[in-house]
């Protein structure tokens, strides 16, 4: 019996201190006197399996019901500014998740990486630090895709975090081959991978997700504000920065192509002609590594906001500063 109260109380201490553990500490010492955006951001991820569908579903019922007011449309606006995504390719998470050193570029003022007016910085502290846990959107579903622990913190300012306070998303620390694998998988089942920015969590890259068109609430949100009419048109997805170039000679009309792509860029008629819209395509590159004949492959779209390629990043946000070093701290 004495056994058995030892070993509540010291679970009790326990689950008590990591709610103050050391990455809750580091959020609070990170936002300074921004608390609310402290409490934000531990709240966001402690809560997570609640916090997305509720979002969502708000989200869904004011585009649904209020559609056409200007209201809403900059209710949108003002969240969709703040919390975005960025979809990614291999050549670009796999540099992410070599890295040996920290990197802290931005932010993106002219929007040409991360076309959002806030939450555009590229910060990774001690990138080797990698954190995966349950994905809150999967979760938030009656029969989710598998397997549900997919999200990734990547650098001590998230996995640390996550470590404090995502024991019940059966939060894990892996390393960067097993984060890799993880990723690649995920796309194997047909996932897209983007990296989400969000202004209360460190206005920074870090997390990056395995994104099922089925389950994820940032799919269904970039779908929810195609439904806004109230001004001009909205998203908190940015393409990748690729488009698709098509080899005729060497496709074989195959169809997996069509069967693949999440956002209807790449479709085929009754009669089985293939059709391609780039304004539709986010980029993802599902399509190219899905390819039986090796017929597809990316180029980039000018057309839109360049890939979040770190090597290409230090050149446009560095400011003249070598690669490698950090162009702006943390506080600017």
């Amino acid at each position: 019996m004495n056994t058995d109260r030892q070993t509540t109380s010291t679970l009790t201490r326990t689950s008590r201190s990591r709610l103050w553990g050391r990455g809750v500490r580091n959020v609070f010492r990170f936002h300074g006197w921004r608390v609310d955006r402290a409490l934000h951001n531990v709240a966001y991820f402690a809560f997570y399996d609640t916090y997305v569908p509720v979002f969502v579903r708000v989200g869904g019922a004011l585009a649904r019901y209020f559609g056409g007011s200007r209201i809403v449309h900059a209710m949108y606006d003002l969240v969709y500014s703040r919390y975005h995504a960025k979809v990614i390719t291999p050549a670009e998470y796999t540099k992410i998740l070599t890295l040996n050193h920290d990197v802290n570029l931005g932010p993106d003022d002219g929007k040409q990486i991360i076309p959002f007016e806030y939450a555009n910085n590229i910060i990774m502290e001690e990138p080797q630090y990698i954190a995966v846990m349950d994905c809150p959107c999967r979760m938030s579903r009656k029969n989710p895709c598998q397997p549900v622990n997919v999200c990734m913190g990547i650098g001590r300012h998230y996995a640390e975090l996550w470590m404090d306070v995502g024991e019940k998303y059966h939060v894990r620390q892996v390393t960067q081959e097993e984060a890799l694998q993880l990723l690649n998988d995920a796309r194997s089942r047909g996932c897209i991978t983007a990296a989400w920015f969000k202004v209360a969590t460190g206005a920074r890259t870090g997390v990056i997700c395995s994104c099922c068109s089925c389950c994820c609430g940032g799919l269904e949100g970039m779908r929810i504000a195609r439904k806004l009419t109230g001004g001009a048109p909205l998203t908190n997805v940015a393409p990748s920065g690729y488009r698709v170039v098509i080899d005729e000679d060497v496709c074989v009309e195959c169809g997996q192509c069509s069967e693949i792509c999440k956002f209807g860029a790449m479709r085929r008629d009754a009669a089985g002609v293939r059709s391609y819209d780039f304004a539709e395509c986010l980029g993802c590159g599902l399509c190219v590594e899905h390819c039986q004949a090796g017929g597809l492959r990316l180029e980039i779209d000018s057309d839109k906001s360049l890939p979040l390629d770190l090597d290409l990043a230090r050149e446009i946000l560095s400011r003249g500063e070598p690669a490698g070093t950090n162009a702006r701290t943390a506080d600017n």
